[in-house]
């Protein structure tokens, strides 16, 4: 393993597309790079996840006047982490006049928002293209508990929901039920590596239980490609499950067998390189993935805060010698 984060290594811009899938709803996708998704009512846009920066907000907002001059009203957070929130500053003239979170988020910025921001940068910088133009954490405006409805139109109903924890204990979705489309943010992934740095592991298969209850035809993972049918929807969500279940039940194997850390990173490799090593950023997700699983299962259920100093730590500690 290098010294240096495995994302450094990761230079090349994504290919973005952005793609109807229904009659109101459309995908931002990147091969790979963070997914925002949009829903354009009668009146007003939605969008969920605010992208890393106001500068390549201004690039998904280009897309969306080829289809759409109505004011981008709307700003779902669908969790707290920097490359989904600080980009939405850059909304704010094209009419935003909610930044929408849930109290789980709300919390997290409070907490960590700062470390968080810094940490992510550091780790994987281009992700936030002209990180100088971010004026500072993004604070949400409306914060909800369990769900909000929103109504976007006479029969289009916006559901946004913390339906569980999982990638975080903030997760929220948007659920547009006359359609059968969800966006999902990281508590799905699709041809990605699961980042589980903040996560609620043990919890998040059952959010994912839940997820598959709502019954969507379509759904847009936090990274990978749109899932376009209920099979595909299906297999997104096995996959993400697949993924956090391989992992925790190595981080507990190894916390039973009393391992160090670092032995716990190769007892994982063991269980989840053949499956998941060639998928998108899975070796710059792993060591922060296995150092939360090993948390979790000796005990700390709150995620401990990661700063740039201890991303840097946790990174070299974990070395081959």
């Amino acid at each position: 393993m290098s010294r240096q984060f495995a994302s450094v290594a990761d230079t090349e811009v994504k290919e973005t597309r952005f793609t109807q899938l229904s009659a109101h709803c459309w995908a931002y996708t990147a091969e790979g790079d963070p997914n925002t998704g949009v829903v354009i009512g009668e009146k007003a846009v939605l969008i969920c996840d605010a992208l890393a920066t106001p500068v390549m907000a201004q690039k998904l907002i280009a897309e969306i006047r080829k289809v759409s001059e109505l004011p981008i009203k709307y700003v779902v957070l669908s969790h707290y982490h920097a490359v989904r929130v600080l980009g939405a500053s850059g909304y704010q003239a094209a009419g935003m006049q909610e930044i929408i979170a849930s109290r789980g988020t709300y919390e997290m910025i409070v907490e960590r928002g700062a470390q968080d921001m810094q940490s992510e940068y550091e780790r994987f910088p281009r992700l936030f293209q002209n990180f100088a133009s971010i004026p500072g954490l993004t604070w949400p405006t409306l914060v909800f508990e369990q769900a909000v409805t929103l109504w976007m139109g006479q029969d289009l109903e916006v559901k946004i929901m913390h339906i569980g924890p999982g990638h975080t204990r903030g997760d929220t979705v948007v659920w547009i039920p006359s359609e059968r489309v969800l966006f999902s943010g990281d508590l799905v992934e699709a041809e990605a590596a699961c980042y589980t740095g903040d996560a609620q592991l043990a919890e998040w298969p059952a959010t994912l239980d839940a997820l598959a209850a709502l019954g969507a035809d379509k759904l847009v993972p936090g990274r990978g490609p749109a899932l376009l049918g209920a099979e595909r929807v299906a297999e997104g969500l096995a996959y993400t499950r697949d993924f956090v279940c391989t992992l925790l039940t190595a981080a507990k194997e190894a916390v039973a067998q009393g391992m160090s850390l670092k032995q716990a990173m190769a007892h994982t490799r063991l269980a989840m390189d053949a499956k998941f090593g060639h998928v998108f950023i899975y070796e710059h997700c792993l060591p922060f993935d296995v150092s939360r699983a090993f948390d979790e299962a000796s005990g700390i259920k709150h995620p401990r805060i990661w700063t740039a100093e201890r991303d840097k730590a946790m990174w070299h500690a974990l070395q081959d010698s």
